[in-house]
């Protein structure tokens, strides 16, 4: 018996010791075949099926559904789904914030007859793992018995900008009996595509013959209409008529904005501030309240602002009644504004340079509060061995500023002082003593860029200096053939932008679309330019039409 009980012991330990080695084993297999790495998964998903097909005909259903070979999920679908034409309501799109199998559209329009609609989802649908993009897939229908498939392409550039924007809308307006030029404003297109964030390339698909008004547009509100004051604009001068091989052009720029005033308010015990858009050459202010005549006014433009200020002496008054008037439109507002209790303005002095003093550019001191006067005895500079500088100073009463005109000397150390009473403001305010600390650094700090334009110039013409940015850092206006020198400039790397000055105004003027003007040519050399300390850089732009 006790030699049965250890056979049958032993058996079941060896039963036990084999299950273990048997899991075991399964285990190292089940590990050694599980994926540790590899490939990244960069296949796109594909369509399936769609219901009703794409390239449907007499379209009569409010549902569409995409099925998919994996799961996806829909990223920036408000942002990347073009419709064309644009819908009235926007539709009901799923999945959101979810994967699934298939893409479901409800359409919460009344389709128009025998039209061909076109939906491009840009890169909004993904698979669910790796965020792959079903690039551009477009899904067309017709409410009719064909499909439309005559097409338009072009290009877009930005005016005064090197690099266009993106997400541009272009938009076709059939030109029949109802079309005007202010219809831009007032509705969508018929028919329109998107640059989305890819390409300033545009193609617009499944047009039907006729004629049309091309334009480009900064959507800002996504409404698909014009709206001067945050949207930018292109527009073709002449008519398109499809079919065509042309390909078209559109430059965006943002117009002036139409005049208008904004409500005036007390910004400070002495000023009332007017927001405006338009010209400010153009606006009067007049008040209609009795003044007492030892009440002092005056109005000034704001520094880079679009406000003008209407300054006063004090006295006392619950309310004072404006008109303002532009003469070019024809308008006259008129403004009632109470009094409040609001701070005082006092005088602050402040230089557009402090520290390190910039070779070539201007030097002046400007205040928040209307300069009066100044007093040139009162100002005094040195340089840094205590010898006294010569300078010319001048008062510029529209830009509020006193501007210094000086001999600049590198590797100098300047000392400004005013003393009490050098600027006295309007409500006879006198400077406190200020000084002013300013150096300069060695010419081998920095660079110098000769650049010669060649081939096809015209003249007047603005070169300017910029950053990579596009900031204007230096320019220069030329009426005729010339060198161009930027001397002593900071190392960096710089952008030339050429501006062609067709009406000699020094600036560079953009557009007006009803005015069917377009804005001034702008041109930029091709190349970042690089500008090392203690280095002369030579460079020859040579233009074409």
């Amino acid at each position: 018996m006790l030699n049965i009980f250890r056979t049958a012991m032993i058996q079941r330990i060896l039963g036990f010791l084999f299950l273990l080695l048997t899991v075991s084993a399964l285990v190292q297999c089940a590990r050694r075949g599980a994926p540790s790495g590899g490939d990244k998964d960069v296949t796109p998903p594909k369509l399936v099926k769609a219901e009703p097909e794409n390239m449907s005909i007499n379209f009569n259903t409010n549902k569409i559904r995409l099925y998919f070979d994996e799961y996806v999920k829909l990223k920036d679908i408000e942002k990347q789904l073009i419709v064309s034409p644009p819908l009235k309501y926007t539709p009901l799109i799923s999945p959101q914030g979810s994967a699934n199998k298939y893409v479901e559209i409800i359409l919460k329009d009344t389709l128009k007859e025998n039209t061909t609609y076109t939906f491009n989802f840009g890169q909004s649908i993904i698979d669910n793992n790796e965020g792959n993009p079903f690039s551009y897939f477009t899904y067309v229908f017709s409410t009719g018995d064909y499909i439309d498939s005559l097409k338009v392409s072009g290009v877009v550039k930005d005016a005064f900008n090197k690099n266009a924007d993106t997400f541009i809308s272009i938009m076709l307006y059939e030109i029949d009996s109802t079309y005007t030029d202010s219809t831009i404003y007032r509705q969508p297109p018929n028919y329109i595509t998107n640059t989305l964030d890819s390409t300033p390339i545009f193609h617009l698909k499944n047009l039907k013959e006729g004629q049309y008004a091309m334009f480009g547009l900064k959507d800002e509100a996504k409404n698909n209409i014009f709206n001067q004051k945050v949207d930018k604009i292109a527009f073709i001068k002449d008519t398109i008529t499809l079919p065509t091989d042309s390909v078209y052009l559109l430059t965006m720029f943002k117009e002036l904005p139409d005049y208008s005033i904004s409500v005036p308010n007390f910004a400070a015990k002495n000023k009332i501030i007017f927001g405006y858009q338009g010209n400010a050459k153009e606006i009067s202010i007049s008040t209609l309240s009795n003044i007492p005549d030892t009440v002092k006014t005056k109005i000034t433009k704001e520094r880079e602002k679009d406000t003008l200020n209407f300054w006063f002496t004090p006295f006392n008054a619950d309310s004072l009644v404006f008109t303002v008037a532009n003469e070019k439109e024809r308008l006259i507002d008129t403004f009632t504004v109470k009094t409040k209790k609001v701070g005082v303005d006092t005088l602050i002095v402040q230089p557009n340079q402090r520290g390190s003093l910039d070779f070539g550019n201007p030097f002046y001191i400007g205040t928040n509060t209307p300069i009066s006067r100044m007093d040139s005895s009162k100002i005094r500079m040195e340089r840094k061995d205590s010898t006294l500088v010569n300078f010319i100073t001048s008062l510029d009463t529209i830009g509020n500023k006193i501007d210094f005109d000086f001999e600049v000397e590198p590797n100098e150390s300047y000392t400004l002082d005013l003393l009490p009473g050098a600027i006295v403001d309007f409500f006879d305010t006198e400077n406190d003593t200020i000084s002013i600390k300013l150096t300069t650094k060695s010419y081998a700090d920095f660079g110098n860029l000769r650049l010669t334009l060649d081939g096809t110039v015209t003249y007047p013409l603005i070169v300017q200096l910029t950053d990579e940015k596009g900031v204007t850092v230096k320019e220069l206006f030329a009426n005729e053939q010339q060198v161009f020198e930027f001397t002593h400039i900071k190392p960096a790397k710089y952008l030339i932008r050429i501006i062609f000055d067709s009406n000699g105004n020094q600036k560079w003027d953009t557009g007006n679309y009803l005015q069917r003007i377009q804005p001034e040519k702008v041109t930029y050399y091709p190349k970042v330019l690089e500008v090392r300390a203690n280095w002369e850089l030579e460079q020859t732009f040579t233009l074409s039409d």
